[in-house]
């Protein structure tokens, strides 16, 4: 008898109707000398650290007394309800899995995990925590969930030894995420006072957003001057824009630039006619696909993953997390059938064995998203669920379709006497081919009837235009940095080329050695929790940071924890080593335990300067109040007077302040001594200059004290900040 067990329900079930004729049992299938049963995703989780490193009076409040938690040996528990009591549905299904395991007449376990590293680990978890004598492991490995690819695969399972490295990728990934995670989460919520999520991927997300947002509300237009001639020629306007430009200072040079180009002669000195085929966009990895659905439908990422994870379940399209634009050679007869059944629908499609279709140099673990043999009648799918499946389906068509798309290129090239030569250009559709079942907006640019020789009307001026901001983040363009924190953003035009042609190699050379910011699997997940804790916002497909993501980004600055795309990138680095076999799991979560020992070691001081940074936890008593008496604590983001209800005193000192973090050393000594050292590093709002001052009190208040040479000519920036709210006392559970 063989034991399979599949990570969901669902997945059972469709194994069940590949094997056929099976029975309904108490959590289980069983029937044709199998046995089917299955996990609800994630049984076991990692246990807290509490169990690793319990405080001396058992609380399970979190406290600096057991941080940082650095495990010799990860440890496993079946996974808790919210309230951390176990779950009794998880409980039996489990009781039902080490049953099946241990079961005499059971000679084979066969891991069906989804087809990736998470699914790989979620079974071998529970095979290991049930399995009692050792039995053989097989692995099945399911790209889609049809019938027909089910048997197939049966009859070609591997042995569950062949995944060993994609296992030791899974746990490394969950160790060093649970060590970011337990650890920074709960130093930074200790720290502040409020629930800070710290993650390997969740910062570096929340921080591009912060730094774009941010460098968008910073933006000072500037002006400048372009040299444009917009004269008529043979009754059309040629319009004729300079690669020179001027500064807003620099008119007269730029009318001067003019006057000299104005003085020559323009002439055409070739008109070059191309007709090409045009080539339509690759096949879809899961992110391409989630830009498309974004942009067109203002779907969300965690909308569209959950719509195509579906259809995936169904056994509509093939397996969705795949960071893929490409298909396996081995794949080209399994084409060959759903092309024909494309074909009885009434589609002109046709097989192409083309090295921008096929390449297995650009798929790590899963081929692009495709339709699979069984195509679904248009009433068995919801509205969303046909969107996701037509924009997959229409591309397959395209990618294969029998008419080609031919397009007529015109390139025009006109000589400003020997100052300069300008290129126009423009495409004339032909033949529409596969633009008539895929999206294709590109518009044709009519260009001027213009031939070789003609002279040229010109007539240059000063046009005076404005620099413009940064653009914020959309679905498309967060995804694209995400796949390659490190390329050069693509202007919008060429990111929607998208044809086969186009050269990826760097894009996918960034996946394979882990540069990118979380994966295909885990990025919508991390993007959707970025947005429930409140930290970015999804406006249609256009992403902004929040309140709470500026806090949480300013918080991580002054206590220095550097979880940047480069940081983030190194672990990812490491993860993709011991997928390769060159790093072990230990080597891979060292790394990441010296990252966070660094953490906790500089808290105090800054390496580089000495500077004392340290601002104290929330709710730490830092003196008498000058005004009222009582006492002065740390609260989320100042030092303040706990007298507010009792007596209206709102006595309060920033923890920053123009760029410059307020240690609570100096806040003690200013309480204490009735002022402060002299502080150096702060940046002036106005100016940008850097200066120096201390603290002072003055009629119940902390105000900058400048030394007598360095008094700035400016009203200086005030000390208690204006937002600053009223004192409340910390939460107990944080202490």
């Amino acid at each position: 008898m063989v034991l399979i067990i599949a990570e969901k329900p669902s997945l059972a079930r469709n194994i069940a109707a590949g094997i056929g004729q099976m029975q309904r049992r108490d959590g289980y299938l069983e029937g044709q000398g199998y046995l089917v049963t299955w996990a609800f995703g994630h049984l076991f989780s990692l246990c807290d650290i509490e169990t690793y490193n319990p405080q001396p009076n058992g609380s399970t409040r979190w406290s600096m007394d057991n941080l940082p938690c650095f495990p010799n040996e990860f440890r496993f528990e079946l996974r808790r309800g919210n309230d951390k009591k176990p779950d009794r549905g998880i409980e039996k299904q489990f009781n039902v899995i080490r049953s099946l395991c241990n079961r005499p007449d059971v000679d084979a376990i066969v891991n069906a995990g989804d087809a990736d590293r998470e699914g790989e680990i979620i079974v071998r978890l529970c095979i290991q925590n049930a399995l009692t004598v050792p039995k053989p492991l097989k692995r099945l490995w399911l790209p889609d969930q049809t019938p027909q690819t089910v048997a197939s695969a049966l009859a070609e399972l591997k042995d569950e030894a062949d995944y060993d490295l994609l296992a030791a990728e899974g746990f490394a990934r969950t160790y060093i995420d649970w060590l970011y995670g337990v650890n920074l989460t709960r130093y930074a919520t200790l720290k502040t006072g409020t629930l800070l999520r710290v993650g390997r991927v969740i910062i570096p997300i929340v921080k591009a957003i912060y730094d774009r947002d941010l460098s968008i509300r910073n933006f000072v237009p500037g002006k400048y001057y372009a040299l444009v001639s917009r004269e008529k020629t043979n009754g059309e306007v040629v319009e004729l824009a300079s690669k020179n430009k001027f500064e807003e200072n620099q008119k007269a040079d730029a009318e001067a630039l003019c006057a000299k180009y104005n003085a020559e002669k323009a002439t055409v000195t070739s008109v070059k006619h191309k007709k090409e085929t045009l080539f339509a966009g690759k096949l879809y990895s899961l992110s391409k696909l989630q830009n498309a659905l974004g942009k067109k439908y203002k779907m969300s990422m965690q909308e569209s993953l959950s719509v195509v994870q579906g259809l995936y379940e169904k056994g509509y399209l093939t397996y969705p997390r795949t960071n893929s634009e490409y298909l396996a050679t081995a794949e080209k007869d399994k084409m060959r059938q759903i092309l024909a059944g494309c074909k009885k629908i009434g589609y002109p499609v046709t097989f192409k064995d083309s090295k921008y279709i096929f390449d297995d140099s650009k798929i790590e673990s899963h081929s692009a998203l495709t339709p699979t043999y069984n195509i679904p009648q248009k009433n068995q799918l919801t509205e969303k669920e046909m969107q996701v499946y037509s924009t997959v389906f229409r591309r397959f068509v395209a990618v294969f379709c029998a008419e080609e798309c031919v397009v007529s290129r015109t390139e025009i090239t006109i000589d400003v006497g020997e100052l300069e030569t300008f290129t126009l250009k423009g495409m004339t559709m032909l033949e529409m081919g596969w633009t008539k079942y895929d999206d294709y907006n590109q518009k044709d640019k009519i260009l001027p009837a213009l031939q070789k020789g003609d002279a040229v009307n010109i007539r240059f001026e000063p046009v005076e235009k404005e620099t413009t901001p940064p653009r914020h983040y959309t679905i498309e363009t967060l995804n694209n940095y995400l796949k390659n924190p490190f390329k050069e953003e693509k202007s919008a035009a060429k990111e929607n080329e998208g044809e086969m042609g186009e050269d990826d190699a760097a894009d996918y050379r960034a996946i394979f050695e882990g540069l990118e910011l979380g994966t295909e699997a885990t990025r919508t997940g991390i993007i959707d929790n970025a947005r429930k804790s409140g930290y970015i916002d999804l406006k249609k497909d256009v992403y902004s940071i929040l309140p709470g993501g500026e806090f949480l980004i300013r918080s991580l600055v002054q206590m220095q924890i550097n979880m940047d795309k480069y940081k983030t990138s190194e672990l990812g680095q490491a993860l993709k080593k011991v997928y390769r076999g060159a790093m072990s799991v230990r080597e891979s979560v060292r790394l990441a335990e010296e990252e966070i020992a660094a953490v906790f070691s500089k808290n105090t001081d800054d390496v580089a300067t000495g500077e004392d940074r340290d601002t104290g936890f929330f709710g730490d008593v830092i003196g008498v109040c000058p005004v009222c008496g009582k006492e002065v604590k740390r609260f989320r983001s100042f030092y303040g007077c706990t007298g507010y209800r009792e007596t209206g005193c709102r006595f309060s000192l920033n923890t920053s302040i123009c760029g410059r973090t307020i240690p609570v050393t100096q806040v003690k000594k200013l309480l204490a001594e009735g002022k402060t050292d002299l502080m150096d590093g702060f940046i002036s709002s106005k100016t940008g200059k850097t200066f120096s001052a201390a603290f002072k009190l003055a009629d119940g208040k902390a105000v900058f004290d400048f030394p007598p040479k360095n008094v700035p000519h400016e009203e200086p920036p005030t000390a208690q900040g204006g937002d600053v709210p009223p004192p409340v006392e910390p939460p107990d559970n944080y202490r």
